[in-house]
């Protein structure tokens, strides 16, 4: 009997080791080492006797996860009264991708949830943050996306670059980069990221790493890497191996500013002073818990920095996919627009899918309100 039990448990072991190893263990990616370790090292940002990249203000990261108390975090998820996830699918609309992709001038725009955008800047088409898998973790039962992108992988136009604003699942899927193996695909991304995209096959004459304020011209765009206040890690929770950015595109017209996920901080006004105003800010917008606010946005915070980083006008972001908050799915949104209609801010809230023309804005109807529950 005692023999039977073993092999049982044996075989079970076996299985569950064989898919870690066979499914698991390659979305992990593979962080910095030797030579690309070396070589981000000495970044201004990375501290060597910690061996990790730091925040500028580090003591509130710091702080802020010494009070994080795990168990009632996962008590509240567990057993929370909030509505995280929609009861019925959220409206999108099925974009022309023919129209997009022929357009050489001006500003297109695409929200796919969540953080992933496509963007058109003078025919050149730019992936943002792209995550097409199923969920937004290293096991698929885990972070599942409220429904299916709105566009297959398989079926957006031919992608010029890809930019990545850091390493956590919701922002960088193994998957959908590996897709672009043996592409001309050019990537754009913070410092250490490089050894995650080479593990899934991505060449290395195909990556451009580059670190905050640092930039970078190509076909007639300037890519600027700007700071963020995040963190990073693929296995363990701030492993801070590799770093966190938010993005500039500008073009001879157009000037777009990409937040990545971030907290609060002075770096958004460091940003608007030095390369706005922006014709527009796709700006972290959910998400959010006062146990983890040093490092991302609360909706009030989201409204400051519009104002901080001069801009014209406004996407709120990290929002409308996935759960990783105890906050109900809608509070981002309509938190986000109550600061819109008390600060005069630009607010724009297409649903996903729709096309977004800088050059001829539309009116955005705020489409989140008739999944709201109804007030008792």
């Amino acid at each position: 009997m005692l023999l039977k039990i073993f092999v049982f448990l044996s075989v079970i072991c076996i299985i569950f080791f064989s898919y870690f190893w066979i499914k698991v263990r390659p979305r992990l990616g593979a962080n910095p080492s030797g030579k690309y370790l070396s070589q981000i090292s000495t970044s201004p940002n990375y501290d060597k006797k910690k061996s990790k990249f730091v925040n500028f203000q580090e003591s509130l990261i710091i702080e802020a996860e010494k009070n994080v108390d795990t168990w009632k975090i996962l008590f509240e998820f567990l057993f929370s009264k909030n509505q995280v996830t929609p009861k019925e699918k959220i409206p999108q609309v099925i974009p022309d991708l023919n129209q997009f992709a022929s357009a050489k001038e001006g500003v297109q725009l695409i929200w796919f949830g969540h953080s992933t955008f496509l963007i058109n800047i003078n025919g050149k088409i730019i992936l943002i943050d792209p995550v097409f898998s199923n969920s937004a973790s290293p096991v698929d039962f885990l972070v599942q996306r409220f429904q299916d992108p709105v566009v297959a992988l398989k079926n957006l136009p031919k992608i010029d670059a890809i930019v990545i604003s850091h390493d956590h699942y919701d922002h960088l899927d193994s998957r959908t980069i590996a897709s672009f193996k043996g592409s001309e695909v050019h990537f754009f991304v913070p410092l250490g990221i490089a050894s995650h995209l080479e593990s899934w096959g991505i060449k290395k004459t195909s990556i451009q790493e580059l670190d905050w304020w640092e930039s970078t011209l190509w076909e007639g765009i300037e890519i600027v890497c700007t700071p963020a206040q995040h963190f990073s890690g693929r296995v363990s929770t701030y492993e801070n191996k590799t770093l966190w950015a938010s993005w500039i595109m500008k073009s001879d017209q157009h000037n777009i500013y990409y937040s990545g996920d971030s907290g609060y901080g002075p770096h958004f006004k460091e940003i608007g002073e030095k390369f706005g105003p922006f014709d527009i800010s796709l700006i972290e917008n959910g998400q959010y818990d006062d146990q983890w606010k040093p490092v991302h946005l609360h909706p009030s915070e989201s409204a400051q920095a519009y104002f901080d980083l001069k801009s014209k006008a406004m996407i709120p972001i990290h929002w409308g996919m996935f759960n990783m908050a105890l906050h109900n799915w809608y509070d981002p949104i309509e938190e986000i627009e109550k600061f819109a209609e008390q600060r005069n801010i630009n607010l724009l809230t297409p649903k996903i899918g729709q096309l977004i023309d800088l050059n001829n804005l539309d009116t955005f109807n705020p489409w989140w309100k008739n999944l709201l529950p109804a007030k008792k």
